[in-house]
């Protein structure tokens, strides 16, 4: 695997999930070009997106985060993954779990369920009015 501006940690986790997606490095296509936005003259003058073909799958993921050519390059084989693993797992991959949650957070409460907030509020209320001070009227 190429020589990236990150940890060798991070590098070899990346490499070890591409082996482990079946994508080998001689399978992707890499093009370089000229990216838009912030960036500056940087970006107006370096080819530093980068665009990945994985020639098998026909998976294609394109990368112009950051202002660095080599960086971009760490990303879009990380996003590859990502497409990937969206695609192999289905169901399974972390992605969709994470909206499988939100789903399910964002779901109505049952009736059952908004009778016991009430109930748990109602005792929480009993108590703190039990707290309040005895009044000296005698």
């Amino acid at each position: 695997m190429s020589n990236f501006p990150v940890s060798s940690y991070k590098s070899k986790a990346l490499e070890a999930r591409l082996l482990k997606l079946g994508i080998r490095e001689h399978d992707l296509e890499e093009r370089f070009v000229r990216a838009g936005g912030p960036g500056g003259q940087n970006v107006n003058k370096v080819s530093t997106c980068v665009i990945l073909i994985h020639r098998a799958s026909g998976l294609s993921v394109r990368c112009q985060e950051e202002r660095s050519q080599g960086l971009n390059r760490f990303l879009a084989r990380k996003r590859l993954a990502d497409k990937m693993e969206e695609v192999v797992l289905g169901a399974a991959s972390r992605r969709q779990q994470e909206i499988e949650k939100i789903r399910r957070q964002k779901r109505k409460r049952s009736k059952r369920a908004k009778e016991k907030i009430l109930e748990s509020k109602h005792h929480r209320g009993e108590l703190k009015a039990n707290r309040k001070a005895v009044d000296d009227a005698e």
